[in-house]
């Protein structure tokens, strides 16, 4: 294989490893500026029958398909391509340049709990990412996590799943069956190992992986019990029982008893490590170490009884002051913990409220103390509890139903913050805060004639309220209701001219009308106010755009990543303002840099390859052009001009497949069409046979 170029493109060049599933080398991709170094993944189904090759095609896609879906995790390898070949099937992986974790799993070599804590936590966010597409790895294992050279995260790598390809077989009745376990030996779990895994089949190996770290064994080193089959390890670690008894959940031998997704291990670990955080640790007073008998000396004995006798005082002392801060008034707490909320200092406050209801449980402030604490801390659910804590003790107790409705449209549960308002207004019906909290409700839900009178209520009641008027503006313009959207966002920043959210949303609405030159005020109001607001900076750029006004857009967009160097948008609508003013090389540049911040976006691939094809790179626009139907494959515009290049390069075959792929996804391209017959023309013309006529020569005589 070394030395073969595939597909035209991938160029292997070394050879990482293999085994029974496949082989693996490095490759460079030919076909991208500069040939960039990628991962080739050869896969080879152990029969080649027709049967099992078109069961292997068929897994191999779906597969493929799921590896891209996950490539869209920052550390899981993006799969660029995959293709069949001689009745062999290919991954082409983004190349990871790093080092594994075995290399740092020394045997013997016992780590610190805060590195192992560390690692679970980032392994488990990844598998979190893939549980939640419904994959499982299976086969998490030390040489499949890299730790990337770049920043030191760790990145997971080689899904067992693609393996099957190379596994399967065909019974006898046509059901596909596969001749080998998926993994790898010691961190496959009976469930798995029997050709069943469960998302917890990847805690399992984990927290393999785990125990390896604090104890410094193998996994064919650990011993089991020999009637339940669990793993027994922490003799040979030194581990906090909290880390213990969680690493036990992971390693379960019943995967119903453990951690059923990375979703829940990862909560439990959090919870774990915010527990342990809070917990204060009290240095024990060191032992007298003087001998006995030392005591003997003249006049120490009475110095030791004084001591001693001092000592117990002082103890006295502090239970007495304890006694007293625990005598304080639930009132007197409560107070103390407002002022503490006040000051953002929201843990010491939710202390204080607690200790409030522990000395006086049907004390209704202490909870919604609580309540709007936890609220600040985000924790809602809990937040919740509190408030209802308070309207039980307190059925009439406004704010706490006002606070239910906030925590309630946090909690995305529209209706019933709905409810709670109600009973607000039952004991309050004028009050403005209410019936525009009731408008976001309704707006939330989607329901925006209730919305718009809840908050017409609440301008009724309070005319003079920017933000009712701005919210009003937002369901209207939802609506496509832009003329009286843009009225209400006048009327907003007529209240407070400086609210650049108001000058943003009215400079939306007037592009929807096609008002482009007002929009453009509109936006340079909002950024003039809110100078950091880079969102209204691109909508200013984009109508400079359509305003033809290129040069004021391309500097517009340097004055975002002026200060913000890694703002994808920034950079690809610089690029397509500079194409527009036929600055290809420099569009060129700025799409690239474009795609150093975010490669998978197809209308950067595409617009990239615009640029290269006017200045007459084709073969590097149709490297540009092949990403862009890699990541969208139903462009039908990326295989046009596609074909153009290609027509170019007088590679009339591909071209002509190029503009059917084209017609594919839009069959009345008549443009493409076009194409289509100048590409058969030409070659036609090129493989006709030339025929040679004489002349006849005019001198001659009949």
């Amino acid at each position: 294989m070394l030395g073969n170029t595939l597909t035209g493109r991938y160029q292997i060049i070394s050879h990482l490893g293999g085994g029974g599933f496949g082989e693996t080398y490095v490759a460079h991709d030919t076909q991208l500026p500069g040939a960039p170094p990628c991962v080739v993944k050869r896969l080879k189904p152990q029969a080649n029958d027709p049967t099992t090759l078109e069961t292997a095609r068929r897994l191999f896609d779906t597969e493929a398909q799921v590896l891209y879906k996950l490539g869209n995790h920052d550390r899981i390898p993006q799969l660029l391509a995959y293709f069949e070949e001689n009745a062999e099937f290919y991954l082409v992986q983004e190349f990871i340049v790093g080092h594994d974790l075995s290399q740092e799993l020394i045997p013997g070599k016992l780590l610190n709990e805060g590195e192992v804590i560390s690692w679970l936590k980032e392994i488990l966010e990844i598998l979190d990412f893939v549980h939640q597409q419904q994959v499982i790895h299976r086969d998490v294992n030390p040489r499949n996590i890299l730790r990337r050279k770049t920043d030191g995260r760790l990145i997971l790598i080689d899904f067992g799943a693609v393996k099957q390809i190379a596994t399967q077989a065909i019974a006898s009745v046509g059901e596909t069956k596969f001749t080998v376990a998926i993994g790898t030996p010691g961190f496959i779990p009976s469930e798995q190992a029997q050709g069943t895994p469960k998302l917890s089949s990847d805690i399992y190996a984990l927290g393999i992986i785990a125990i390896q770290a604090l104890t410094g064994l193998a996994p064919e080193q650990l011993e089991k019990d020999v009637e339940t089959n669990e793993i027994v390890w922490k003799k040979s670690a030194q581990v906090s029982p909290e880390l213990a008894q969680f690493i036990d959940i992971m390693v379960r031998y019943d995967f119903r008893q453990r951690y059923a997704s990375a979703t829940v291990a990862l909560q439990a670990l959090n919870h774990l490590t915010a527990n342990n955080s809070r917990t204060v640790i009290v240095t024990p007073l060191a032992p007298i170490t003087t001998p006995v008998h030392q005591l003997k000396q003249p006049g120490l004995i009475w110095k030791v009884t004084l001591s001693v006798c001092f000592i117990g005082a002082a103890s006295i002392g502090s239970i007495f002051v304890m006694n007293r801060i625990n005598s304080h008034s639930a009132t007197e707490l409560f107070q103390q913990g407002n002022t503490l909320l006040q000051l953002q200092r929201y843990e010491e406050a939710l202390a204080l409220y607690e200790k409030a209801v522990n000395i006086k449980p049907n004390y209704p402030q202490g909870w919604y103390g609580q309540g709007k604490t936890l609220f600040e801390l985000k924790q809602y659910s809990e937040a919740l509890k509190a408030y209802d804590q308070a309207i039980q003790l307190q059925p009439d107790y406004l704010e706490a139903w006002i606070n239910r409705g906030f925590t309630l449209i946090k909690l995305q549960r529209y209706i019933e913050a709905i409810s709670a308002f109600d009973k607000a207004l039952q004991f309050k019906n004028n009050d403005p805060s209410i019936w525009n909290a009731k408008g976001d409700a309704f707006r939330n839900l989607k329901q925006y004639d209730q919305g718009i009178k809840a908050y017409e209520q609440a301008i009724e009641l309070q005319p003079d309220n920017y933000q009712f008027w701005y919210n009003k503006g937002l369901i209207l313009q939802n609506i496509k209701q832009y003329e009286e959207a843009i009225n209400a966002y006048n009327k907003t920043v007529e209240l407070k001219p400086d609210y650049a959210a108001g000058w943003y949303n009215k400079g939306n609405s007037l592009v929807n009308l096609n008002r482009y030159e007002d929009a453009f005020q509109a936006y340079d109001q909002a950024v003039a106010y809110q100078p950091n607001n880079y969102v209204a900076w691109l909508s200013r750029g984009n109508v400079l755009i359509t305003l033809r006004r290129y040069g004021e857009a391309i500097s517009n967009f340097e004055q975002i990543i002026k200060a913000d160097p890694d703002n994808y948008q920034a950079w690809y609508y610089r690029g397509w303002a500079l194409h527009q003013s036929q600055r290809y090389a420099e569009a060129i540049e700025s799409y690239q840099k474009a795609i150093a911040i975010n490669k998978k976006d197809y209308k950067v691939w595409y617009n990239l390859g615009n640029s290269q094809y006017n200045l007459q790179k084709y073969a590097e626009a149709i490297a540009s052009y092949n990403q862009a139907v890699l990541s969208q494959p139903n462009h039908y515009e990326s295989w046009y001009s596609r074909g153009n290049a290609l027509l170019n390069m007088r590679r009339y075959q591909d071209a002509i497949a190029s503009y059917n792929q084209a017609l594919k996804y839009k069959p009345d391209y008549q443009q493409a069409i076009n194409g289509r017959n100048e590409a058969q023309n030409q070659l036609q013309a090129e493989t006709s046979p030339r025929f040679i006529i004489p002349i006849p020569n005019p001198k001659s005589t009949q």
